[in-house]
């Protein structure tokens, strides 16, 4: 069972950024790219783990992936801490795809900022949601290791 939830929430929360951002027009901050490197890490660290899910490695691999969504979880926080005022981000700023053209690109880019949610449900952004289920994941994944209960199938 924690392999399975190590697989399916950063796969879950990827599948959720990419929605937002191809789908609804929300192009990435730079905060919000740093949120996705670890969730890639963590589901190729889940996928190992399901191929030698008999090794004994395969166990070390499911918390590699808890710690790398847990990871992103922190990035989260922080991000949505930069969204809420509460401290001051980054002063980079990400723009999007440059194209055939990258000058023309550069200047006419919008800059995406990370100290604006552009999205948010009952007042908590995506980095926000990102945080909470992330950070949940990573509990319930360490203690179904804990428990033993670190394999799916069979």
């Amino acid at each position: 069972m924690a392999l399975l939830i190590a697989l399916l929430i950063p796969i879950g929360l990827m599948t959720g950024a990419l929605i937002a951002q191809f789908w609804f027009g929300l192009p990435p901050c730079e905060l919000c790219w740093w949120q996705r490197y670890p969730h890639i890490v963590a589901i190729a660290a889940a996928l190992l783990a399901l191929a030698l899910r008999k090794a004994p490695s395969g166990t070390l691999l499911i918390v590699m992936a808890a710690l790398a969504i847990g990871t992103s979880g922190l990035i989260g926080a922080f991000h949505a801490g930069v969204e809420y005022g509460w401290w001051e981000g980054l002063t980079a700023c990400s723009s999007s795809e440059l194209g055939s053209d990258p000058l023309a690109a550069i200047m006419n880019a919008p800059l995406v900022r990370c100290d604006t949610a552009p999205w948010a449900l009952l007042g908590i952004s995506m980095a926000g949601f990102n945080f909470v289920i992330s950070i949940a994941s990573v509990v319930v994944v360490l203690v179904l290791v804990g428990r033993g209960k670190n394999r799916t199938l069979p």
